[in-house]
C-alpha cells in the first residue's frame, strides 16, 4: 500500500512539474502601465464614464480572445498596470461620441494616450443642396435642365394635338 501511495505521489510531482515547464511564464515578460485621457475633441474637457476596451493583437494584425474594459472617472482618466509590450487595439465608446478605434505598440514601460472623441456627423446625402460645401463630390458632367424631369414644368406645346409640326 505504501508503495503505491508513493508511485503516486511521484507520478502527481512529475505530471505538475511538465505542466510548468509547459507554460509561459507570464512574470517574465515586460509589461507596461497605461493611462488614457479621453476628452472632447471641440472643447478639451473630459469625457466621464467612458467605456476602455483593451484587446492584444496578435502578429498578424488579428484579434486575440480575452481582453478588458475599464471606465474613466469624472477627469476623463483611466489606467491599468500590466499591459504586456507588443500590440493592443484601444476602442473607446461613450454616450454622444462617434466610436473611437486605433493600435498601439506598447514598448514602454509607462504608456500615457490621449483619446479625443468627436460628435457623430450628419449624412452626406445627395440629394440635399450643398452649395459651398468643400467636400462635396465634383462632377464634370454639364448641368442638367432643371424642367427635364419635372411633367408640370415641361414645354406646354409638347403634347398640345392643335400644335402644328414644324
Amino acid at each position: 500500500m505504501k508503495r503505491v501511495f508513493v508511485f503516486g505521489a511521484i507520478l502527481t510531482m512529475l505530471a505538475t512539474a511538465t505542466v510548468a515547464v509547459g507554460q509561459k511564464d507570464k512574470d517574465e515578460e515586460p509589461t507596461s502601465w497605461i493611462s488614457f485621457l479621453v476628452i472632447k475633441d471641440d472643447n478639451g474637457k473630459p469625457v466621464r464614464n467612458a467605456a476602455v476596451v483593451l484587446h492584444p493583437v496578435n502578429a498578424k494584425g488579428k484579434q486575440e480572445r480575452g481582453g478588458m474594459e475599464l471606465k474613466t472617472d469624472p477627469e476623463g482618466k483611466a489606467n491599468f498596470d500590466g499591459i504586456p509590450y507588443g500590440m493592443l487595439r484601444v476602442q473607446v465608446l461613450a454616450n454622444g461620441f462617434q466610436t473611437y478605434g486605433d493600435d498601439f505598440d506598447i514598448q514602454k514601460p509607462k504608456t500615457e494616450l490621449t483619446i479625443k472623441m468627436k460628435r457623430p456627423q450628419g449624412q452626406y446625402s445627395i440629394y440635399a443642396d450643398h452649395p459651398k460645401d468643400a467636400n462635396a463630390p465634383k462632377s464634370d458632367a454639364p448641368p442638367q435642365d432643371p424642367n427635364k424631369n419635372d411633367p408640370n414644368k415641361q414645354d406646354p406645346n409638347k403634347n398640345d394635338p392643335n400644335k402644328k409640326p414644324n
